[in-house]
């Protein structure tokens, strides 16, 4: 599971989209990254859908969550 409180680039906020994980200053879910990603958008593509994100700040998500992923115990 990938610790988020340690990412600059995500905030989370009860009262802001159902306090799910998103973009800092944005109301664009990390979700919505994963699932593009995985529909086989590239980055720049993204950037361009979902304004106020930046090609940096997705960048800095995926680097954080693949530390975290080296740094994970075994199950």
């Amino acid at each position: 599971m990938t610790i988020w409180e340690s990412c600059p680039e995500v905030e989370r906020s009860p009262g802001k989209v159902s306090g799910a994980w998103t973009f800092s200053g944005t109301r664009i879910p990390l979700a919505t990254l994963y699932q593009n990603l995985a529909a086989g958008a590239t980055i720049d593509e993204i950037v361009e859908w979902f304004p106020g994100v930046s090609a940096r700040q997705i960048r800095a998500v995926l680097e954080h969550e693949a530390r975290e992923l080296e740094t994970a115990p075994p199950h």
